[in-house]
């Protein structure tokens, strides 16, 4: 089996690796770099069979963070494309609130601009294995910040690939990560580990759980007169829990978007806050609304209506309630008049706030006198973690991907084999 990295082994985000067996190619993952734009084509991996290695029979898609399927519509309208059925539903569920078209391997139901549904590609679900033309592949459920993420092993031509995709130990879910490294995938010929923590933790450190994040979220809800603007992604489920559960604690409504009760209901985990739960409201914001008119889908207002409130209710209700909050929402907060004692939290990763957006944000709330904390962990493993899982995957040799530092492994972990973006490589050799 040939392997070929086309971004990631000195690089978070962008991630693609390429397999070739038996006159075949299998795509894992089809990533947009951090920061990029999709229409950049410089950034386009080329996929085409240059080195006569056979047509692609798969992408197999890791988990739903952009910067591992935001160049996923490269893959054409025909080709299989494999993911969990949680993450579909959630990128069915964005769609409506996403500029651009619907990529072809979603469904057509979904809104107008999407084009016809290809014939059904199989799902990914945890230790159930699935066959693209010669290639085996086998999903590991795992913990990430990304809901419905996978680790994957991958067998053809008699070599065995382990490839990490995302994880961590630290999330709601560590007893998946637990489990496997309690029960590892056996006689790995190459394990593809991502190391995004190296260059950002010690090799001691730890990353604060998300029970730790629950109780610093509640800590800092109950210490705030106002309105608490939490600006965390509506897809880190983990941090949605984190978040409702923070609000109870400290006897405040948790206020969504549609687009947030979107995807928290297309999780199909009733444990997972919803829209009509107690001690959450529904708030629909100007750009919304406008949304949902022109494109007709009032169906998404009725879905979410039971606990929605309206502009005129956020002042009276802001003194007991967490926002969760990004930019585009303060022209809707300065009408409504709620902003007085407000504060807000950053519950995101803090180089975020380093970027043109970011920093806009910071002087758009300093404007305002409204102060700004960070709460937040990793959605990746420390290196005392990943130094576990790679005892007890003991791979014949250790790839870095998914990181800025591949230099770094060789100091804490055994059979490392850095590559280079782009080039072919043979498990075998």
């Amino acid at each position: 089996m040939l392997v070929r990295i086309h971004r990631g082994t000195r690089e978070i985000g962008g991630t693609c690796v390429e397999l070739a067996a038996n006159g075949a190619r299998l795509l894992i993952d089809l990533g947009l770099p951090l920061g990029a734009d999709a229409g950049d084509t410089s950034l386009h991996p080329d996929i085409t069979d240059n080195g006569n290695t056979g047509e692609l029979v798969g992408l197999v898609l890791s988990h739903g963070h952009r910067d591992h399927v935001g160049l996923a519509h490269l893959a054409g309208p025909t080709l299989p494309v494999v993911m969990g059925e949680a993450t579909r539903a959630i990128w069915l569920a964005a769609a409506p609130f996403v500029l651009g078209p619907v990529p072809a391997f979603l469904s057509a139901s979904a809104p107008s601009n999407a084009v016809p549904e290809q014939p059904a590609a199989p799902r990914l679900e945890h230790g159930v294995p699935l066959q693209l033309g010669p290639f085996t592949i086998t999903p590991h459920l795992v913990d990430h910040s990304g809901f419905d993420a996978y680790a994957l092993t991958v067998e053809a031509e008699g070599q065995r690939l382990f490839y990490s995709g995302d994880l961590r130990a630290h999330g709601r879910k560590g007893a998946l990560f637990e489990r496997l490294v309690r029960n590892p995938p056996r006689s790995i010929d190459a394990m593809l580990m991502e190391g995004s923590s190296f260059g950002r933790l010690d090799p001691d450190g730890v990353f604060p759980s998300e029970a730790d994040i629950e109780a610093a979220l509640a800590d800092a809800l109950r210490a705030n007169d106002g309105l608490a603007l939490v600006a965390a992604s509506a897809q880190n489920i983990d941090r949605m829990v984190s978040l409702y559960r923070a609000c109870k604690r400290s006897g405040r409504t948790l206020i969504i978007d549609l687009y947030a009760a979107e995807v928290l209901a297309a999780t199909g985990t009733p444990n997972i806050p919803r829209s009509d739960w107690p001690q959450v409201a529904v708030y629909v914001p100007q750009h919304q609304r406008v949304q949902i008119k022109r494109s007709g889908r009032f169906d998404i207002l009725d879905r979410h209506s039971a606990n929605r409130i309206f502009p005129e209710q956020l002042a009276a209700l802001a003194p007991r309630a967490a926002l969760l909050f990004r930019a585009s929402l303060l022209s809707d907060l300065d009408r409504a008049g709620c902003l007085a004692g407000a504060n807000a939290i950053w519950s995101q990763w803090s180089g975020y706030l380093d970027e043109p957006r970011g920093q806009d944000l910071r002087a758009a709330l300093a404007t305002r006198g409204i102060p700004l904390t960070q709460i937040h962990t990793s959605g990746h493993a420390s290196i005392r973690d990943l130094k576990r899982l790679a005892a007890a995957v003991n791979p014949r040799r250790l790839v870095p991907i998914h990181t800025f530092h591949p230099e770094a492994y060789e100091q804490h972990f055994a059979n490392v084999a850095p590559k280079n973006d782009g080039e072919w490589w043979e498990m075998a050799a």
